[in-house]
């Protein structure tokens, strides 16, 4: 849902939709810290058992993995959930195509998970997300739709 919310490719929007993008903000905090390695966790086991079983990784979920660990370390540093990889584009897609080593994707794995513990330290996000403007949000939205 974060990743819909700071898209910046919108193709339709109501005033709801607008209301629901000028509130994005709200839903980003320092729980995403966890909620990013957590997950990126999750996907590396499956990586991992995919190398012992395969030989190798889905180069893919490799470069998906990657890239969601540097979007949370982003997020944390700077605040903000940006989607577009930008300069990091051509680096993930050598590692789609398997271009790149399982050890070098590893390594690169644990440089990136250790960003995010250190940005998370430093973070300006909020300790939680705005429940309240959310709520007030949901709320009144759902009234109207009533």
């Amino acid at each position: 849902m974060l990743e819909c919310l700071h898209s910046p490719l919108v193709e339709y929007v109501d005033d709801t939709g607008r209301e629901l993008i000028a509130l994005r903000a709200a839903f980003l905090s320092r729980l995403a810290h966890g909620t990013f390695v957590r997950y990126a966790l999750g996907q590396r086991k499956k990586l991992e058992a995919d190398v012992r079983q395969y030989g190798e990784p889905r180069w893919k979920h490799a470069m998906h993995l990657l890239r969601l660990l540097a979007s949370g370390r982003d997020l944390l540093r700077t605040g903000e959930l940006r989607i577009d990889v930008g300069e990091a584009r051509e680096e993930l897609l050598t590692v789609k195509r398997g271009e790149v080593s399982w050890p070098e994707v590893e390594r690169r794995m644990n440089r990136l998970a250790e960003e995010n513990d250190e940005a998370a330290d430093t973070s300006p996000l909020p300790p939680g997300p705005d429940r309240a403007a959310v709520e007030d949000f949901l709320v009144r939205t759902r009234r109207a739709a009533a």
